[in-house]
């Protein structure tokens, strides 16, 4: 759902949290997250590498960040839009990558 038309007290279903439509609710429940209130306490890196693993295809980043943006709304967050989550993904992958 667009992240301007989310309101708190009416998220019920999965579909109903930012930046998650069809695809993205299909996804949370390959990983077994049924419920939005199952996101609490997850991390979005590792929701994303399990992603990876169940399905056999290395995903596009950018689903991270729509992993990060579900986890902070449920954590307390005001929803905001995925690509707001970008620079931070980006940031912390760098950090963990080896250096040369």
């Amino acid at each position: 759902m667009n992240p301007s038309k989310v309101e708190r007290s009416r998220v019920h279903r999965l579909t109903d949290l930012p930046n998650i439509g069809k695809a993205g609710a299909a996804d949370l429940e390959l990983l077994g997250v049924h419920a939005p209130e199952q996101l609490l306490g997850k991390c979005p890196f590792e929701m994303y590498a399990a992603l990876c693993t169940v399905t056999g295809v290395r995903h596009d980043p950018c689903v991270i960040d729509v992993f990060m943006s579900v986890t902070r709304f449920m954590a307390g967050d005001a929803a905001r839009p995925w690509w707001d989550y970008t620079p931070e993904r980006k940031q912390r992958l760098q950090a963990t990558e080896p250096r040369a």
